[in-house]
């Protein structure tokens, strides 16, 4: 269902969807270990940079449905306007 809000200029669509919902696990799990929480964090904050794409096209492909969720237009602002303040969540996480 992510593969509509994946720019048309990133190449081979369905390997990157695949890779970045990996990562997003992955990164997940490393947040939770010591070991691992600060290098997780920066996966978190590279990735969230790089959806910001993903989201400016959510606001143009608005209103559409990414399955069964319908993204307005308004939803789609508010989910680029968290962006910056989960990237710096994110980055606040690299000092720990």
């Amino acid at each position: 269902m992510y593969l509509q809000i994946i720019p048309e200029y990133i190449p081979v669509p369905e390997a990157i969807n695949y890779l970045s919902g990996i990562a997003e696990i992955v990164l997940g799990v490393g947040l939770f270990f010591n070991k691992t929480r600060i290098m997780a964090a920066w996966g978190v904050f590279i990735m969230m940079i790089a959806f910001i794409p993903a989201h400016i096209l959510m606001i143009q492909k608005a209103p559409f449905y990414l399955g069964n969720l319908m993204i307005s237009s308004t939803v789609a602002w508010i989910r680029l306007a968290l962006q910056p303040l989960l990237i710096l969540w994110a980055y606040i996480h690299t000092k720990k």
